[in-house]
């Protein structure tokens, strides 16, 4: 299948990251299947997640296709190349389409990217996550790739200013093993195993990451439980109530 946009929008983002002189360590790409249908699932604390969710998956020379919500599609920058790149649109009104645009995805081979939160979480930790990915397993017989990414949120995130002129910005990802979905088991369980395999690569990208924050002025992209200024899920749930 000719790539015509996918791999120059991937030889562009490359030069950029050596531009940014970004400190990217990537590790367990090997978990990622080299043939065949998967579904790669992420937490979700950066707009530029995605980006490098696939740079994890080039060594094992795979493209991801990601689901995402219908409105990137419809803008006049970003919609031409994620179309182009054959990402999937999603209405969260009506997600039947994009779930079956999904499931065919799969059973041709490719690799679908998830992030199960749906949305971008502010306290940098994980949230709850849906069903969806879990289902899609199951309806394809492919096996979920679980993942993490940490650092991303000190660039480009919900509620900060973005900060493309930040240089020698550490990304931490790692990729963890293969959670095996069989139908015949019941899709929360799944999901719950699912999100506690996120939840110990998170914990473990953390750990690995080589920078903290310098002062109180720069905590706010470290959690609160670990010692940083970021808000904490109940700040955030009082501030939506109000």
């Amino acid at each position: 299948m000719a790539e015509l946009v996918y791999r120059p929008v991937i030889g562009f983002a490359k030069t950029l990251f050596k531009a940014w002189d970004l400190k990217i360590d990537c590790q367990g790409s090997e978990n990622i299947p080299r043939s065949g249908g998967a579904v790669l699932v992420s937490n979700h604390i950066s707009y530029l997640d995605f980006i490098f969710n696939g740079l994890a998956a080039l060594p094992q020379k795979r493209l991801v296709r990601f689901m995402a919500k219908e409105s990137v599609f419809k803008h006049k920058v970003s919609g031409p190349l994620m179309r182009g790149m054959k990402h999937i649109p999603v209405d969260r009104r009506q997600g039947e389409a994009a779930f079956e645009h999904a499931l065919d995805s799969l059973r041709s081979g490719e690799v679908i990217g998830v992030f199960p939160e749906a949305t971008i979480s502010q306290s940098f930790t994980l949230k709850s996550f849906k069903s969806g990915a879990a289902r899609l397993a199951q309806e394809a017989g492919v096996p979920l790739v679980p993942m993490a990414v940490w650092g991303t949120q000190r660039l480009w995130t919900k509620g900060q200013p973005r900060n493309f002129r930040r240089s020698h910005t550490p990304i931490t990802i790692r990729v963890g093993e293969a959670v095996e979905a069989p139908r015949d088991q019941y899709a929360g369980a799944i999901t719950r195993r699912l999100r506690e395999r996120v939840q110990d690569l998170l914990e473990a990208a953390q750990r690995a990451y080589p920078a903290r924050p310098k002062g109180s002025e720069d905590s706010w992209w470290m959690p609160a439980h670990l010692g940083g200024s970021a808000p904490t899920v109940e700040q955030l749930r009082a501030a939506e109530a109000h």
